[in-house]
């Protein structure tokens, strides 16, 4: 990664930022199902990054649109949210998409100068052969890919690929597994490092049972990618899954908002 001494890094601050949930089973969310099922509900988030510095946004969600078409319930504008932080739109320069999934890559109409930081190999993905086939596509929205294809054309998406340096402190790291291209984003945090999984891990269970979700385009690197987390932090508080409401109870909430919690905080234990 970036060589540079951990004490001369920035400290960022992190939040995730619940704009949608949607209930579902447990045999929904493992790859071959689930013996012993149950509720067990998905929350959609973005993810905040900032210091005194820069802000940078970490996907960027869906619309009430979307929302009612894939009857999702949902609960606020995501860019829109932001301002609870104190953070207007304006002020988004650089936006990490961790891959291109209709709950991850809505929006970019709301972020209009922002520099659009993905993968070579999702965007190759998502507009590729592999497209092609209804399972593999259904995730995505096709005016979605062609909003960021016009974004290319504007010179405002910034390619990358593999693992690579954002900023001081901020990292990208390319897993795949979910998708072609998917990305977690390795932060710099006044607790040590984090990482922001994105989809590489749905819920804690996906990681620490080996469980992968089912939804993937590689089960082999989906499942090296929850080694590549663990590795990339001291421990398993340091990684942050993409979707698990365990995540809304086991951080400390922003300032009495009940759907912002503050990442670069210690999180309560399992069960606490």
């Amino acid at each position: 990664m970036t060589g540079v001494a951990s004490q001369a890094l920035p400290e960022y601050e992190v939040y995730a930022v619940r704009y949608a949930t949607v209930s579902r089973r447990r045999a929904e969310n493992f790859l071959g199902g689930d013996l012993h099922d149950g509720p067990m509900p998905m929350d959609f988030f973005v993810w905040l990054i900032r210091d005194q510095h820069r802000c940078v946004l970490v996907d960027t969600g869906f619309s009430a649109e979307m929302a009612a078409r894939r009857r999702r319930d949902f609960i606020a504008c995501p860019i829109e949210h932001l301002e609870r932080l104190g953070v207007m739109p304006a002020q988004i320069r650089d936006v990490v998409l961790t891959h291109l999934h209709y709950d991850h890559a809505g929006n970019l109409a709301k972020v209009p100068g922002a520099r659009l930081h993905v993968q070579d190999d999702e965007l190759d993905y998502a507009t590729g052969r592999c497209m092609c086939h209804a399972s593999l596509r259904h995730a995505y929205e096709v005016e979605d890919v062609v909003s960021m294809v016009r974004r290319v054309y504007e010179e405002l998406v910034v390619f990358h690929d593999g693992d690579t340096t954002l900023y001081p402190g901020i990292e990208l790291l390319k897993i795949g597994g979910h998708t072609k291209g998917l990305q977690a984003v390795r932060v710099h945090t006044r607790r040590g490092w984090v990482v922001l999984a994105s989809d590489a891990s749905h819920f804690y269970e996906n990681m620490d049972e080996g469980r992968p979700f089912p939804i993937v385009f590689n089960v082999a690197d989906m499942l090296a990618g929850h080694q590549r987390l663990r590795e990339a932090v001291a421990g398993p508080d340091y990684v942050v899954p993409g979707h698990d409401p365990q995540v809304l109870r086991r951080y400390p909430a922003y300032s009495g908002e009940p759907d912002i919690v503050m990442l670069h905080e210690m999180p309560e234990p399992f069960g606490s």
